[in-house]
């Protein structure tokens, strides 16, 4: 668009305005005349993004009441400018803009611009409001004790979020404008001496370098600034929880708001980062640290059991006990497919329905994912077509991969277990060792913004093994995580 002046002409000025934002139904283009004066004017908002109520009684219809402004006593322009930004209209906020660009991208964020015949400047005044979702409990991270709202579609009720749980003079956001056409609101958030300047550089950097025509949600500058774009492991933590992104915040972290999407950005993040829980927090040291447990344990269930379970059954008989093997020997009698095809036809099933009752309307998504998975592996067991062990071990998968925190981090681990199944089919043990090790390199090698992806664990800090698998009393926790290096790690 062409960064063009306006001139003194209302109607030249509104004709380049019709021209910019096009003639579309919704672009409201509202002309009078300003009290018992003989000055022309006209507001121009988009309908469904502004506040009528505040258009209507701090806008129009002051200026279509006002005495003061007669025809003999409105000779100045200037003077008719000021008089109307600071004694008639009662907006919040009051800009002047004297180029169409810049007015154009003021009128698509949901402001009014009010033209008057005779002044080359466009007054903005701030009217952005229109329908918006209420804050309600998120949905992919429920806790049984926490806060229960979390992130809408609106970023300034996001910002108000997070400004409510930290008081700090130091809390600063840096805004941005995403994408060519869609123009998207995106908030960098930090705290001003606390988290280190280095990262606060490099994630500035990385988000100036985007360029892209559409950003309609976070995921995309998740994919855009990320290190390694290969990796199936998240390199970002994206939550709906405040109080998570407050608690990041806290501790030198950036956090990334995004308007239009209730899912911010937290950077940098370690695997283990991607193993807690808000809640682990809430609750008492002992408690947390037993459901953590439990949580790595379900993390090796998820991975390591269907091609354990094919390892042992086609190559590795002998580490089996006699009795089981003698069990799971008579499940599989009448069987016809090797056991590497009988754990991808459960496997594979168990993922469509999981995505079926994801996609599918709430109850009946429900009802298809465990009516449909009860139903299919029943009569997958009398058919013969798999064995009830297979049953068992796929359930015990599935249940296991519910237990991460991290919806993202669950994928990666889920596209990971079919790639553990075929080097079981094809090595036994030793190619489930084989592929663990190589996984294992590849998160040593990875990182977020700088930091190590499997930190504390690869490099070693023991002082940071306090809030690791197991969390200590909180009055043994002095002292701020070191992974993203805050400037003051004192925390009590």
């Amino acid at each position: 668009m062409p960064d063009v002046p306006f001139t003194d002409k209302l109607s030249g000025n509104l004709r380049m305005l019709k021209d910019a934002i096009g003639h579309s139904p919704d672009v409201i283009f509202r002309e009078f005349r300003v009290g018992h004066s003989s000055w022309q004017a006209a507001v121009v908002y988009i309908d469904g993004l502004v506040d009528k109520t505040v258009l209507n009684e701090q806008v129009i219809k002051p200026l279509m009441r006002e005495r003061g402004l007669s025809s003999d006593s409105a000779t100045n322009k200037e003077q008719l400018k000021s008089t109307i930004s600071d004694s008639v209209v009662s907006t919040a906020e009051v800009h002047e803009m004297r180029c169409l660009k810049d007015c154009v991208r003021k009128v698509l964020d949901g402001n009014t611009a009010l033209l008057l015949d005779g002044l080359t400047d466009v007054i903005v005044l701030s009217t952005v409001g229109g329908e918006s979702r209420s804050i309600e409990e998120p949905l992919s991270e429920a806790v049984v004790r926490g806060p229960r709202e979390g992130f809408v579609e609106k970023l300034h009720s996001n910002t108000a979020m997070l400004r409510r749980r930290i008081k700090d003079p130091g809390f600063t956001m840096i805004p941005y404008k995403l994408g060519r056409r869609s123009q998207t609101d995106v908030y960098l958030i930090y705290i001003e001496g606390l988290t280190n300047r280095e990262l606060v550089e490099e994630a500035k950097s990385r988000i100036e370098r985007i360029d892209i025509d559409e950003i309609s949600e976070s995921g995309y500058i998740e994919q855009l600034i990320e290190d390694n774009e290969w990796s199936p492991f998240p390199q970002m933590q994206n939550t709906e929880r405040p109080d998570r992104v407050a608690s990041a915040l806290l501790q030198g972290r950036i956090a990334l708001l995004v308007d239009g999407t209730p899912f911010a950005l937290i950077i940098p993040v370690t695997f283990s980062m991607l193993m807690t829980s808000s809640e682990d927090y809430y609750e008492r040291w002992l408690p947390a640290s037993l459901i953590r447990i439990l949580r790595y344990g379900a993390a090796l269930i998820a991975l390591f059991l269907p091609a354990l379970y094919i390892a042992l059954i086609s190559y590795n008989h002998g580490l089996i006990p006699t009795k089981l093997v003698i069990s799971i020997a008579a499940g599989r009698e009448g069987v016809p497919f090797p056991s590497i095809i009988e754990a991808l036809i459960m496997e594979v099933t168990l993922e469509i329905l999981r995505e079926a009752g994801l996609r599918l309307p709430k109850p009946i998504g429900q009802a298809v994912g465990i009516v449909g998975g009860l139903v299919i592996g029943q009569a997958a067991v009398q058919a013969a077509i798999v064995s009830p062990i297979m049953v068992i071990v796929v359930a015990l998968t599935a249940i296991s991969s519910f237990a991460f925190p991290q919806y993202s981090s669950a994928i990666a681990i889920r596209m990971l277990r079919f790639a553990m199944m075929m080097a079981a089919a094809v090595l036994g043990l030793y190619g489930v060792i084989l592929l663990f090790i190589l996984i294992m390199a590849h998160l040593v090698k990875l990182k977020s913004f700088g930091v190590d992806y499997m930190a504390p664990f690869v490099p070693m800090r023991a002082r940071n093994w306090k809030d690791l698998i197991l969390r200590v009393p909180l009055q043994m926790m002095k002292r701020r995580p070191e992974l993203s290096r805050p400037q003051d790690r004192t925390r009590q």
